[in-house]
């Protein structure tokens, strides 16, 4: 049956870690890693994560975040480039953003302005 042939996506919430900035780290200058990361602790710079990111509730971003996917629970001050964006009832973004899908749970705030783009123009507008 063709609802058994497709591949089950993973939730970016239980992808393993490759990339991890702690609670209490700070990392000054930009960050780029390969596959999935998570940041609890403060990176001042910008952010390129070819797979996904999952920014922690002690996590924040100062700069401007590039990724497939991403989950918001700390603080973003900055621009945002995604296919993928959830905000969490935690999160706190203040930029412009830049996606295909967007959840915003209860409690969860966002400052700036938004752009949607389907399939191909959204590729255009991070190249």
């Amino acid at each position: 049956m063709a609802i058994f042939s497709k591949k089950d996506k993973v939730a970016l919430d239980l992808q393993a870690i490759s990339t991890l900035i702690s609670e209490g780290s700070v990392l000054e200058g930009n960050l780029k890693a390969p596959a999935f990361a998570r940041i609890d602790g403060l990176v001042n710079g910008d952010v390129i994560i070819d797979e996904g990111l999952i920014l922690g509730e002690k996590g924040q971003v100062k700069g401007n975040i590039n990724t497939k996917e991403i989950v918001v629970y700390g603080t973003v001050s900055g621009d945002i480039f995604t296919t993928s964006l959830e905000i969490r009832a935690t999160g706190h973004i203040t930029g412009d953003i830049k996606t295909q899908n967007l959840v915003v749970e209860n409690g969860g705030v966002y400052n700036g302005n938004l752009t949607m783009q389907q399939g191909e123009k959204q590729k255009q507008l991070q190249a």
